[in-house]
Formats: structure tokens, sequence, C-alpha cells
């Protein structure tokens, strides 16, 4: 190891990665929150002392020089582990009284963080966690370039290397407008009673939407043409007529607070998914975000008592709606 100082400062590194991940100056430094002359005769400087062009400035879009990338990969390595150094001596304190960055899913957000928030502020007074809510793939490329310090994800998604915590287990349902032929009952339905039934689904990119369409294949279901960027969207839709849809039960307090849904459970084995907290192999901060994820589970089975409280109150309603519409639709047969 040298003693000598280096020609270059992990500013300077931070200041080249974040243009390479943006492609662009201006961005750049918004991120940076520093100007864009500043930033730019920084990497320049950077560029010089390296004696390597790392990008190519056009009028429209930078571009990253072959030596550019070589350089990169080996500075976000270097700054990886400069950030880990700086959590493992937060980590020599209380590494659960300052602040942690975490992701969610969309799919997971509106339903349990407004129950898992309260708790980590009762349990970790001295906590500032700052939640931010993506599709699991740039959840997962946050985590891994050392932007995101956790999340909390579906273990059936694919994720790469990391270390995880389950906090619970998230069954799915069948959902359907009231009177729909296939929510008359309240039996679990079976594969074989959803076969040919027309599917709403969520858009590319939801790992929500990977495992409903893995169970519609499975049940010889139709996915309809229409593709939804949330449930709650999934839910109008399908409140509306517009076919039936699977939504994890976590969301039905949210999704079917006014009952406009009819809901069935799924026969055995149910499908389901698997959320727990995730972070980077061998994180200083695994065993603090493991306490974490300790009090992420206590506080999702008190939720998921009274989800099942209030998703059991919503079927029988629908159900009742369900039955007492039938009976006035007498032999009239509905479309799946």
């Amino acid at each position: 190891m040298r003693s000598s100082p280096h020609p270059f400062t992990l500013r300077q590194l931070q200041y080249a990665a974040a243009v390479a991940d943006l492609r662009s100056f201006r961005r750049a430094a918004e991120r940076c929150h520093v100007s864009q002359p500043s930033l730019s005769a920084q990497v320049i400087q950077l560029e010089q002392l390296l004696g390597v062009r790392l990008f190519e400035r056009g009028s429209r879009k930078v571009l990253i020089t072959a030596a550019g990338e070589a350089v990169l990969e080996r500075a976000r390595r270097l700054l990886l582990e400069a950030d880990d150094l700086a959590d493992s001596v937060r980590q020599l304190g209380d590494p659960l009284a300052g602040t942690l960055r975490l992701g969610v899913i969309p799919t997971v957000s509106p339903y349990l963080l407004p129950e898992v928030v309260p708790a980590l502020r009762a349990r970790h007074p001295g906590l500032s966690a700052v939640w931010v809510e993506d599709k699991t793939e740039n959840l997962v490329e946050a985590l891994r370039e050392g932007r995101l310090d956790g999340a909390l994800l579906a273990l059936e998604a694919p994720l790469g290397e990391v270390e995880s915590e389950v906090v619970c287990e998230d069954p799915f349902v069948l959902a359907a407008a009231p009177g729909h032929p296939l929510v008359r009952v309240t039996t679990p339905a079976t594969p074989q009673e959803l076969r040919g039934a027309g599917f709403l689904l969520l858009d590319d990119g939801h790992c929500f939407r990977d495992q409903a369409l893995a169970y519609c294949a499975a049940s010889r279901g139709r996915e309809l043409d229409f593709r939804a960027t949330s449930l709650a969207t999934l839910a109008q839709m399908v409140a509306g007529g517009a076919g039936v849809t699977l939504l994890p039960r976590i969301a039905l307090p949210v999704e079917n607070r006014r009952s406009e849904l009819a809901v069935r459970r799924l026969a055995s084995p149910e499908p389901h998914r698997t959320l727990a907290l995730v972070w980077r192999p061998r994180s200083p901060l695994g065993p603090a975000l493991r306490r974490l994820a300790l009090t992420i589970r206590e506080a999702c089975l008190g939720a998921q008592a009274r989800l099942e409280a209030a998703a059991g109150g919503a079927a029988g309603a629908t159900a009742r709606k369900a039955a007492s519409r039938g009976r006035a639709q007498g032999g009239r047969r509905e479309g799946p």
C-alpha cells in the first residue's frame, strides 16, 4: 500500500460515477448538490490526473469511453467500500440511531408502511428511515450500487446475491365484481374453476405480475389486453366488471374498503409471496437490518391479524351482495 497521497479524491470519483449513471453533467450536479461548472471542472481534473478520457461529451448526450468503463467499474467498487467503511464506524455506535435508506415495492408500500413506520418510530426513536418506492429491478440496482441500505421486497423475484430476513408471507386472493360467477360461492377457488377466465394483471416490471401471470397460466386462464400500473387501478377495473384478478391479501383493506369487490380465497397450495428485508452481502449494517426486520415482522403480524379480520368482513359483505345479485339475475349467465 502506498504511503504517498493519491492524485484523486473520492469526491471526484463520486462525480464521475454520477455522470456515468445519469449520462448528464447537469443531472449529476443536481444529484451531488453542486453546481454544474464545479462538477465538470472536477471531472476534467480527474481525467487529467488519470491520463485518460472517461467521457465523450456531445451536445445532446454523454458517452462513456472504453477506458472510462474500466475506470468507473473499479471506482464504484472503491466508493462502495468507502460507504461500507463509514457504515462500519457507525455500527460501532448505534446504527439504528441514524439514517437508513430503505426501498419498498409499490405493491407493498401503501399497505404495510402505515403499520411499519409507526412501529419503527416507537421501537427505534433515533432512527430516520428514508423510504424509496420503486420497482424491484430498480431497487436491486440501487442496493447493489450502495444508494440504498436495504429494501422490502418479495423473495420470489430475481434479486441476485442478497442477505435477507423474512417479515411475512402474503397469500393471493381472487377478486371480481359482486355477482360474477366465480365469486358466488365462498369455498376456495380451484385452478379448474378458473380455466378460461379473463384476468386483468399489472404491467411489466412488477414482480407481482410475474407471479400472478404464472398462476393464471397454470390455471389456463387468459390475460386480457389491459395492463394496470397499480393495484388500485386493477381493483377499480375489476369492480367495474372488466374481468377478474389476483390481489395480495394485504391490499384488501385499502383496495376493497368500500366493499366494491367480491373476494374468494384460492385452494391449497395458496399462491403467495414471501416479503423480506434484504441487503447487500457482507454489509456492516447486516446485524442492524436484521434487528430492523424483526420490528417490521412484529408490525406485519399485527397488521395481518387486522387485515384478516377486515378481509373476512369484506368477503362476507360482498358474498351477501353477490348472492343477492345472483338471485336477482336468475339464470342469466355472465362471461368471465
